[in-house]
């Protein structure tokens, strides 16, 4: 990215005191933007994302609200309106959901999901074009279960399905304002939630998983913060409405994999001159 090519922006970034949203806040921060670093629970954490923010060059402030409650949602923004009088990014990056077989799904466990991940969503984008007087970017963190099928990810697979497609709605109605809606689809991304669903007993091995994918790695929390970064710089003018996936190929591949394959169909040495 060009050197301070956020200079000047404010962002509102979900659930930034880790993970992805930590590290999007850092490098939009060394291009020069105010980050809104939103969390729920942890302030430490938070303050000490803002204090680095301040290092790499940027600024920003920690904002409590849980964005599973509407009216927090507001206050965040009301915050948002207060501090900095408008806003150029606004990324949904938190998200919350029970992992269950579809029969093991009740009320509550559906009522949450969506309260934690497509409410925010729908709601912050509301709120959030507003106050982009000046035109913005809107980007919506989701992962490959909107589109496979993985056990105990129905609920959060499905919702984040639900937000690809308020995405493409959203990048029609916004367009006129100069607003671009995105999304950025994660594969197995190595990452503190990565582990906690990994852990669940029963679940399938991750090395098993590794193994099928063709980047032969799991993707890193930099992987994400760099597509994320790309849709809010001036790179994406022209590109609203868009899923895109960060996966090193894992839902492109299908069996029979080339990596369980032998001579003479397997994936030779890369040919020399």
């Amino acid at each position: 990215m060009t050197e301070k090519v956020h200079a000047d922006k404010i962002a509102l970034i979900t659930g930034a005191s880790r993970g992805i949203g930590r590290q999007l806040a850092e490098q939009l921060a060394s291009g020069g933007a105010k980050v809104v670093v939103n969390y729920k629970k942890n302030v430490g954490l938070a303050e000490d994302v803002v204090e680095r923010l301040k290092e790499l060059g940027g600024d920003g402030i920690a904002v409590q609200a849980d964005v599973e409650n509407p009216e927090d949602i507001v206050r965040l923004f009301d915050t948002v309106a207060e501090t900095y009088g408008r806003l150029d990014y606004f990324v949904n990056n938190a998200a919350a959901a029970a992992f269950k077989r579809v029969m093991e799904l009740r009320t509550h466990h559906l009522d949450r999901s969506y309260a934690m991940n497509v409410r925010p969503f729908v709601l912050g984008s509301e709120e959030a074009v507003k106050l982009m007087d000046q035109g913005g970017r809107i980007v919506a963190v989701t992962s490959y279960g909107s589109h496979r099928a993985f056990p105990t990810y129905a609920a959060l697979g499905s919702y984040k399905a639900a937000i690809e497609s308020f995405v493409r709605y959203m990048a029609v109605e916004f367009a006129p304002y100069g607003i671009n809606v995105n999304a950025v689809n994660g594969g197995l991304i190595d990452s503190d939630s990565l582990e906690y669903f990994y852990n669940v007993p029963g679940q399938a091995p991750m090395d098993t998983v590794i193994a099928k994918i063709p980047k032969g790695r799991p993707g890193t929390i930099a992987d994400m913060a760099n597509a994320i970064e790309f849709l809010l710089s001036p790179n994406s003018d022209y590109i609203t409405g868009q899923t895109l996936v960060v996966d090193g190929g894992m839902t492109v591949a299908a069996p029979p994999y080339f990596h369980e394959t032998s001579e003479p169909i397997s994936i030779p040495e890369r040919p020399t001159r």
